[in-house]
């Protein structure tokens, strides 16, 4: 009987490792594209181990103020918000795209502020792709300052940045992951997270127009509502730690 006992609770650890892993998603199917995905067309846009694909906004190398850790991109806090570390700074995709969907996960340091950039522009005289591109915010909405500025909760996790909020307001703690999914197509956009649509705008119309001319992006590009039909996505160092993995993307 003890011997069977000591087995059991031998089973039962190994099990409660197996269920902590699923749970973090630190499986080996992790930044990997399932049979179906691969059928449909999803391209992986980081491979867990290079930065293949991705260069500093405005750079022709990839900052150092990021690192590739644990199957993960990394953002290494410099604690000087925007300001950022020497060679640090937002990082953007070496191509651009125009109808699509990204998926990727996210998760957020304590305190912690980034955000997820697409159509974006790199152009000299601007300092971050936020001067061309929407950001689907990524936000520790517990602590972070941000969560209680704007309008309505516009600028927390999820949001179009100061423009739409996210509806229902579903972001997990800081130190848990989330999953996040952008669509555009057409100038229709859809922000999902953690499974359902939050936000759902279209771009270029006239309420487009109001609804930028409210905002605080006409001050930084009084050119910032004409969103380029096809760009750069993008990933935000703001200062803080942040970590993005399983990037994937469908061209449609």
């Amino acid at each position: 009987m003890r011997r069977f006992f000591s087995i059991a609770l031998a089973v039962a650890f190994v099990f409660s490792l197996s269920c902590k892993s699923s749970k973090t998603g630190s499986s080996s199917a992790m930044n990997q594209l399932t049979k179906k995905e691969k059928e449909e067309g999803w391209v992986l846009l980081f491979d867990g181990k290079t930065t293949d694909g991705w260069k500093g906004y405005n750079k022709d190398h990839f900052p150092t103020g990021w690192e590739v850790i644990d199957g993960t991109l990394h953002c290494k806090a410099s604690g000087q918000g925007e300001a950022g570390a020497a060679d640090g700074g937002d990082i953007i995709t070496t191509k651009e795209y125009s109808n699509f969907r990204l998926k990727l996960e996210w998760k957020i340091a304590p305190g912690g502020n980034s955000g997820i950039f697409y159509l974006g522009k790199e152009d000299p005289k601007w300092a971050a792709v936020y001067f061309t591109a929407p950001e689907m915010q990524v936000l520790d909405n517990e602590r972070h300052p941000d969560a209680r500025a704007g309008k309505d909760g516009n600028r927390m996790a999820g949001s179009l940045y100061d423009l739409i909020p996210a509806v229902p307001q579903n972001a997990n703690p800081a130190g848990e992951w989330n999953t996040a999914e952008i669509e555009v197509y057409q100038g229709s956009v859809w922000h999902r997270q953690n499974g359902k649509t939050v936000v759902e705008y279209h771009l270029w119309t006239d309420d487009w127009n109001k609804l930028v001319a409210g905002s605080k992006f006409p001050a930084l590009n009084p050119d910032w509502a004409n969103i380029a039909k096809s760009g750069v996505l993008g990933l935000q160092d703001h200062g803080n730690d942040v970590w993005f993995r399983n990037i994937k993307i469908l061209e449609e």
